[in-house]
């Protein structure tokens, strides 16, 4: 089946079509007709398999219908929540392009920025908000965002919005929106706690769409682990790149100090790269992503912060650096290859105290993950770069000495 022959309004084909959008993926396939029938929705997907497009879709199909029946506008209509700025950020512009031909006006509503300018567009009237919980609760307690007209609820990431850290928002947010609305969970991951913390949300006769839950990891994604010891994970950083250059990778880290530390290193060996965690402001973030996206730097030393929705083109390559301490996350981090239909590699550099971290993520994954074979002399020829370089630089340092010496002599003669 084509975008063509379902009956969304010519406006919102003709966005799909300059989208390049001519067949649904199976999420969307699945999905769309059941958003389209105001059906309460848990659906389940690998990462990259379009999503975030299954309900901008039909969303805006049934807002724009109702938009266009009315003499003025009454308020936010669909409300999706989103647990990081990057992410809130890219789900806005996917409903900007879907909506191109519409009348339909969006908002990503993201700490981290001024709130003026969002509250700006609230006042001109806002059909769409898409929200992270610390900002969305701001504007509702000052009273710029109303709830109250409210008709579809999406929780984008579910399982993490329904997670310790979240849960009780999410809770205290349900009793100020409408009991009659449309309530739609979207992730790639979900557990059995989340699912029932899910179920009490949504109406009994809920919806579940599940694809591919054997296996989260995509088929087009071949991931590896390599065991290489904690102090050396930066040569065989070094060895990927350069073995790979113009090619764009993304490396996971553990925390914040480490994403600057192997940023560093790569920069004393001549490699350029950029980091993107949480003690950057939204402003250093959004340039990081953009200059990224562009292809200006080939190399971003994330944290978990960009491991979750961020759908950048064209990265051939994740290397988690770090093991991630949830296993569930090591799914969202590898998915940011292999988007769609492409192709793509991750590599897993897991050291000896990393090992029973590798046995819960391959618990999770309900397999193993396969082993990159180094023979010993592989792994030396990888550390030998460092001599190299060690020895080339105190040869360089020995020069300077001997010409200082030299000058020296001259000088007592």
């Amino acid at each position: 089946m084509k975008f063509e022959d379902y009956s969304f309004n010519s406006k919102v084909k003709k966005g799909l079509a300059q989208l390049g959008f001519k067949r649904p993926t199976d999420i969307q396939f699945k999905s769309i007709p059941n958003i389209l029938n105001g059906e309460d929705l848990l659906a389940v997907a690998q990462t990259g398999t379009g999503k975030t497009a299954a309900f901008a879709i039909p969303i805006i199909d049934i807002i724009y219908n109702k938009k266009l029946n009315q003499r003025r506008h009454s308020g936010v209509k669909c409300l999706v929540l989103a647990p990081t700025h990057e992410l809130a950020l890219q789900i806005n512009e996917v409903f900007n392009s879907i909506a191109a031909f519409t009348s339909i006006k969006t908002v990503a509503l993201i700490g981290g920025v001024e709130q003026d300018p969002q509250i700006e567009l609230l006042n001109q009237g806002v059909d769409i908000a898409i929200a992270t919980p610390g900002r969305m609760f701001d504007l509702i307690s000052q009273g710029f965002l109303k709830t109250h007209q409210i008709e579809i609820l999406v929780l984008d990431e579910a399982d993490y919005m329904l997670d310790l850290g979240f849960i009780q928002d999410i809770k205290d947010l349900m009793t100020k929106l409408p009991k009659r609305r449309q309530t739609l969970f979207f992730s790639a991951t979900i557990n059995d706690k989340i699912k029932k913390i899910a179920y009490k949300l949504v109406k009994q006769n809920a919806i579940r769409i599940q694809l591919s839950p054997k296996d989260p990891v995509a088929k087009n994604i071949d991931h590896a682990v390599l065991f290489v010891e904690m102090d050396h994970k930066r040569f065989f950083l070094e060895r990927v790149i350069n073995e790979n250059q113009d090619t764009k990778i993304l490396t996971f880290v553990r925390t914040k100090v480490r994403a600057e530390r192997v940023s560093k290193a790569m920069t004393r060996v001549g490699i350029s790269s950029l980091t993107i965690h949480g003690d950057k402001d939204q402003e250093e973030r959004s340039n990081v992503l953009d200059q990224f996206k562009t292809g200006a730097i080939n190399l971003l030393i994330a944290t978990d912060v960009t491991a979750r929705g961020i759908d950048i083109p064209d990265i051939e390559i994740v290397i988690n650096y770090d093991l991630p301490e949830d296993s569930e996350n090591y799914v969202h981090r590898v998915g940011r290859t292999g988007r769609a239909k492409k192709k793509g590699k991750a590599y897993s550099f897991c050291s000896e105290e990393e090992k029973p971290v590798l046995a819960q993520i391959q618990n999770f994954l309900d397999k193993e993950i396969n082993v990159l074979e180094l023979d010993k002399i592989e792994y030396k020829d990888t550390l030998e770069i460092e001599r190299d370089r060690n020895k080339d630089y105190m040869s360089i340092v020995s020069e300077i000495e001997s010409f200082e010496n030299r000058k020296k002599r001259k000088k007592k003669k």
